[in-house]
């Protein structure tokens, strides 16, 4: 499974750009939009959806469908992004991003989730997470959210935030000086 997608980003960007009469392989452009969304890069895949000739949209339905993700991803709708997702049966290339594409979408809203809701229901948490009623309860263990006796109701504790690196002032007066000079010169 490939996990470093920044670099398979760049090599599908440079066979985009050097691919002959300008146009790319599909796969190029089902892996390179699926990419940019696992990025959340939304504004370079809608560019990349409109540069996609209209012929290799109609003969490949999975470039149609990763748009789809995109859209709801566009639209902050996380119960649709999951529904999207779920849909097609993703072919090899594109799984393990799509896969990736989904934890962390998961991971962003869970984060999310905790920084700000005080209390949320389950039936949002569900729809938010599109997990099942199993793995959701198996998160709140992990993350010790409470959950309320009835099952209704679960309070989120906010993630820990890593503590910033403070440099120190004369630090970062180097830094300054040493930026300065190299203007200067």
């Amino acid at each position: 499974m490939i996990t470093n997608f920044d670099n398979l980003c760049s090599e599908l960007e440079k066979q985009e750009l050097e691919a002959p009469n300008g146009v790319a392989s599909p796969t190029t452009y089902a892996q390179l939009l699926a990419i940019y969304l696992y990025q959340n890069d939304l504004c370079n895949a809608k560019f990349l959806w409109k540069r996609i000739p209209p012929n290799i949209i109609s003969s490949n339905p999975e470039i149609a469908a990763i748009w789809t993700v995109g859209q709801k991803l566009w639209k902050k709708d996380l119960a649709g992004t999951y529904q999207a997702l779920a849909i097609y049966n993703w072919t090899e290339p594109i799984s393990n991003i799509i896969r990736a594409l989904e934890e962390r979408v998961r991971e962003r809203a869970l984060n999310l989730i905790g920084r700000s809701y005080s209390s949320i229901s389950h039936n949002t948490l569900v729809s938010m997470t599109g997990l099942s009623n199993e793995a959701i309860a198996q998160i709140c263990k992990e993350r010790k959210w409470e959950l309320s006796e009835d099952g209704t109701t679960i309070k989120p504790i906010p993630p820990v935030q890593p503590t910033p690196l403070h440099t120190s002032s004369e630090d970062q007066l180097f830094k300054l000086t040493e930026f300065v000079t190299f203007l200067e010169n």
